[in-house]
């Protein structure tokens, strides 16, 4: 299959912070190079818009090689999301994942600075991109070395927590699931926390109607190769469960 075949394309960017008095403020010329990969549906404008994100803690691999194999799958298998625009950002932090550090270079747990006016130039990408698309469906991608199973965060439309029930039933086939009351320090149901981080990656406070938004989390210490294929298939589980309930809405 070819790429001009696959509706698959490349569009990275190099994020900069910004100017001041027209001079920017990086100590790098180029920027921060931020991957991004995207798969169109054959007719422009016609599929669901999801945003799939990796790598904002630069020591959790398992996402960022999930992203990638989900990128090779949109590539071969083009037929298979031929009702969806997928947006792929597979190494959202690039500094911490060549670092292998939890926090960007500059010493920042980039994942609590979302709209708060960060002047991180990976954020004021990462918020670009939010405004610009106006995503169906935000899924972020974690590890998390203080769990022994699955579990995710869900947030926005309520159609997220009917997703993420499945996603986890699946990704349960392959690692451990935590049902423990409370988790990551707050309270927890079957797996499913409700509340969240302030800063975390999601929507643009002003978009309506709200998206669904997943944050969905491997045990860390598991291996490796569970945590992939267990993000994998959540994640394709997200997605078809999407479309199940989309068709089914057209049918009311």
């Amino acid at each position: 299959m070819s790429l001009a075949q696959s509706w698959l394309s490349y569009e990275g960017h190099y994020a900069q912070r910004p100017t001041i008095h027209g001079l920017p403020c990086t100590a790098s010329p180029s920027g921060i190079h931020m991957q991004k990969a995207v798969s169109r549906p054959p007719k422009r404008g016609q599929g669901y818009k999801f945003g799939i994100f990796a790598g904002l803690h630069g020591d959790e691999e398992a996402g960022v090689l999930a992203v990638q194999e989900l990128i090779r799958w949109a590539n071969t298998h083009p037929q298979e999301l031929a009702d969806f625009e997928l947006h792929l950002y597979p190494v959202c932090n690039p500094t911490g994942c060549d670092q292998k550090t939890r926090h960007s270079s500059a010493g920042l747990d980039l994942n609590r600075e979302f709209w708060t006016g960060s002047t991180e130039p990976e954020v004021i990408y990462l918020e670009s991109e939010l405004r610009r698309e106006q995503f169906h469906g935000i899924v972020q991608l974690h590890s998390d070395d203080t769990s022994h199973g699955v579990y995710g965060f869900v947030r926005g439309s309520l159609l997220s927590e009917e997703l993420l029930k499945p996603a986890l039933a699946c990704a349960a086939e392959f690692l451990p699931f935590n049902y423990n009351a409370i988790i990551d320090g707050f309270e927890a149901d079957h797996g499913i926390i409700r509340e969240c981080y302030e800063g975390i990656l999601s929507a643009p406070p002003e978009q309506r109607p709200q998206p669904l938004e997943i944050v969905f989390e491997t045990p860390a210490l598991a291996p490796l190769d569970q945590q992939v294929t267990a993000t994998i298939e959540a994640v394709k589980t997200i997605l078809a469960e999407y479309r199940t309930l989309q068709a089914y809405a057209a049918d009311l």
